[in-house]
C-alpha cells in the first residue's frame, strides 16, 4: 500500500509593484527635498519682559538716592574720624614733648646749684702755679666740663649778662650801683647764674645794675 504524499504550501513574495510611469525612485536628492518642504516646528514665544511703569521708575530713582545720600554721609562720617583722630594724635605728641620738657627741666634744676658749688670753688682757687690748690682746679674744671655737657645735651643755655642792658625777663635786680662809668641799667656784675631750657626761663640771672648818681642825674636834666 503507497501512503500518500503530504503537499506542503510553499509561499512566495509578492512582487513590488512597477513603477507609474512618471514616477521617480527616492534618492538622496528626492528624501533632502522633501526635508526642506517640511513646515519648521513651532518654537515657543519667548515670555515678554515686563514694561517699566512710572511708579517702578520712581522707586528706583527714591531709593538710588537714598543710597547716595547714605554714601555720602559715610563718606563725611570718615573725614570727620580722621580729622579727629590727628588731632588726637597731634595732641598726644605735645603732651608727650611737654612731660619730657618738664622732667628735664626738674633734672636740670636740680644740677644747677652743683654747677654754682663748682663755679664758687673755681674762683676760690689759683688760676696758674703749682701746688694742691693748682691741682684741684684741674678736678674742678673736669667737672664743670661734664656739668655743662650734660646741660647742652638737653639744650639748656646760659642767659648772657654782664655789659648788656637789664631785661626784666631774664635778669633780676638785688641792687642799683650808682656809677657814670656805664649807662643807666647796664648789668654791672652777675651773682648767680640764668639758665634758659629752649625758650623757657629757668632760673633768671642774679646781677647788679648801674644807676647814674644823683649829680649826673641833674646835669642832664639840665
Amino acid at each position: 500500500m503507497v501512503s500518500e504524499s503530504k503537499k506542503i504550501p510553499v509561499e512566495f513574495p509578492e512582487a513590488s509593484p512597477a513603477p507609474q510611469p512618471g514616477a521617480t525612485a527616492d534618492g538622496p536628492e528626492a528624501i533632502a527635498d522633501r526635508a526642506e518642504a517640511a513646515p519648521a516646528p513651532a518654537v515657543p514665544p519667548s515670555p515678554a519682559e515686563p514694561e517699566a511703569t512710572p511708579a517702578g521708575e520712581t522707586a528706583l530713582r527714591e531709593q538710588l538716592a537714598r543710597l547716595k545720600a547714605e554714601r555720602d554721609d559715610l563718606f563725611q562720617t570718615l573725614i570727620r574720624r580722621q580729622a579727629d583722630f590727628e588731632n588726637y594724635r597731634k595732641r598726644i605728641e605735645r603732651e608727650r614733648s611737654e612731660d619730657a620738657e618738664r622732667v628735664a627741666a626738674r633734672i636740670v634744676t636740680d644740677l644747677l646749684p652743683v654747677l654754682d658749688a663748682v663755679e664758687r670753688a673755681l674762683a676760690s682757687l689759683p688760676r696758674d702755679g703749682e701746688g694742691p690748690g693748682f691741682e684741684y682746679r684741674r678736678g674742678f674744671e673736669l667737672i664743670q666740663q661734664q656739668l655743662q655737657h650734660v646741660l647742652e645735651r638737653y639744650q639748656v643755655a646760659r642767659i648772657p649778662a654782664v655789659g648788656l642792658p637789664f631785661d626784666p625777663h631774664v635778669h633780676q635786680a638785688i641792687e642799683r650801683v650808682e656809677t657814670d662809668q656805664h649807662p643807666e641799667g647796664t648789668v654791672l656784675e652777675e651773682l648767680q647764674a640764668g639758665y634758659t631750657l629752649r625758650d623757657r626761663v629757668l632760673r633768671p640771672s642774679i646781677v647788679r645794675v648801674a644807676a647814674l648818681p644823683p649829680a649826673a642825674t641833674e646835669t642832664e636834666i639840665q
